[in-house]
């Protein structure tokens, strides 16, 4: 059994893991025109840079409980620490496209059990009544980290170069490795726990069949495209052969389908499927919405929205002090009101919105993210037998980065498909005749100090602009109502008593329950 001093090394370790795993999936997007330029591809092949990462971190994320039983949990951890920082150096010096995407690979297939098994970690080496602290702790690194990756890349790339981006991992990885070679106990491995292949190859088919069609489909025009149609297809039946596998198999499936009886847990991966979708598709939307629509450089927008992970890490501080006095459902009740408050706002933009409005909507939404990541991360797993943990916070964190992938498909395509019905909606109206085209027309001549051809192409160039601004506001808007739609289930879950008695150990089947 770990000490004090153990156990908060073992936390700073496996923390430090966590977060540079979690910047990773957002790091590299501000210094992808760079890395185009300087690997010769177009942009769209240059979209295959993150795409292999998260491809390949969602198909490895579902066998991390099955890889820890066989080998240990400790070992599993160093040989994914390591693989990941190798695997960050070969990203760093790649000089094709095709090193970057095999090595970016690589990188999502190593790093994909960081998350899981950090999770995992903290809720064995605490007791339960401390499980909403040791939450709070992981959510840090787990949330902070998208919301900071593009911030710190922003900054990497302007002041030094983008394959720092990837050599940042460097020296976390180290330290994370020694902390966790040093500190941490090995768990007891099982080696006569079967790897389910057939299960594995069906749910990996669904996972980057399904990850494919999400991000290929607003490029290759959705249903229009045999490739979409395809990737469709194959999802469908591999997740319906998968769901039938593990009902009829009776040793050994790949899951067991008791987990998922849970009511806590079940509901649950619902909930985080919903918090990916707003976590990473507000993430995707705002800085395109700052850079092109307002003209803000890349490091003044990654300033823009750190405030956002300021909030998160102040309400997790917060909250993980309050879930087990009040009631966790209300603490993630208040936090949802948060979130949908801050996309209501949101929805209010324009193309000048106040630098101080934008602070004040990331600072509320991430505040609201805090409050809804611990006290759901600590409800999860309230009821559900210890036996499931590295199984259970596999899946977890698989929903919720289906849920961005998902999340970030359907904002990107309603954008794009929006941008051109308000362009058609709003040209309509700009007639020589009407006052639109009268003001518009008059606002051209003033500022370039011509007519005709030159005037009409500032007007269009003002009317694709007013047109974006509509379309981001339409999917803030479209976000807020997933937010409110999703909060009265919330009542479902069960809550955890608030004292413990010292028989309900972490080997117990389940916590007292209402």
């Amino acid at each position: 059994m770990e000490n004090a001093f153990q156990k908060r090394m073992i936390t700073v370790s496996i923390m430090l893991a966590t977060i540079m795993q979690a910047l990773d999936t957002t790091i590299a997007n501000v210094a992808l025109p760079h890395m185009q330029g300087a690997l010769n591809a177009t942009q769209e092949q240059a979209t295959w840079i993150l795409t292999s990462y998260i491809v390949a971190a969602a198909i490895m994320t579902a066998p991390t409980g099955i890889l820890a039983a066989r080998l240990g949990r400790k070992r599993l951890f160093l040989i994914s620490i390591v693989g990941f920082v190798i695997s960050s150096i070969l990203c760093g010096v790649a000089t094709s496209l095709s090193q970057m995407v095999f090595f970016r690979l690589l990188q999502g297939v190593f790093g994909a059990g960081l998350v899981p098994l950090s999770q995992a970690v903290l809720l064995d080496i605490n007791p339960r009544e401390k499980h909403g602290q040791a939450m709070a702790m992981w959510g840090v690194g787990v949330m902070l980290g998208p919301i900071l990756g593009p911030t710190l890349g922003g900054w990497l790339t302007e002041y030094y170069n983008w394959r720092w981006v990837f050599y940042i991992n460097v020296p976390i990885g180290v330290a994370a490795f020694l902390g966790v070679l040093t500190f941490m106990s090995e768990t007891d491995k099982k080696p006569e726990r079967r790897f389910d292949v057939l299960g594995f190859i069906l749910l990996s088919l669904f996972i980057g069949s399904l990850q494919m069609m999400l991000d290929r489909g607003q490029s290759q025009e959705w249903f229009s495209s045999i490739e979409v149609i395809s990737e469709a297809v194959i999802a469908g039946l591999a997740i319906y052969l998968f769901l039938v596998h593990i009902l009829t198999t009776k040793k050994h499936p790949f899951l067991e389908p008791e987990m998922f009886k849970d009511r806590n847990y079940a509901l649950s991966l619902l909930f985080i499927f919903v918090v990916g979708i707003i976590l990473l598709a507000s993430m995707a939307l705002l800085p395109p919405y700052l850079q092109s629509l307002m003209g803000y450089p890349v490091l003044l927008t990654g300033m823009v929205l750190a405030p956002r992970g300021i909030g998160t890490m102040a309400a997790m501080m917060i909250v993980g002090r309050l879930t087990d006095k009040i009631d966790a459902r209300w603490l993630i009740f208040f936090g949802m009101s948060l979130i949908a408050y801050s996309l209501y706002d949101m929805s209010l933009f324009n193309a000048e919105v106040p630098v101080s409005l934008l602070v004040k909507t990331g600072i509320i939404q991430g505040f609201g993210m805090g409050f809804v990541f611990v006290p759901l991360s600590t409800l999860a797993y309230a009821t559900l037998s210890p036996h499931y943990r590295n199984d259970a916070a596999a899946i977890f964190s698989l929903v919720r980065n289906i849920g961005s992938s998902v999340g970030i498909s359907i904002v990107i395509t309603l954008l794009a498909r929006n941008i051109q019905i308000n362009h058609a909606d709003l040209a309509a109206h700009i007639i020589p005749f009407g006052n639109a085209g009268n003001l518009l027309s008059g606002y051209a001549d003033a500022a370039s100090g011509t007519s005709g051809t030159m005037a009409l192409a500032m007007i269009d160039a003002e009317v694709n602009r007013q047109a974006a601004t509509i379309s981001y506001l339409n999917d803030f808007l479209l976000m807020m109502y997933v937010v409110i739609l999703s909060m009265p289930m919330l009542f479902l879950l069960k809550k955890r008593e608030k004292t413990i008695t010292p028989d309900q150990g972490l080997d117990d089947v389940a916590t007292a329950v209402e």
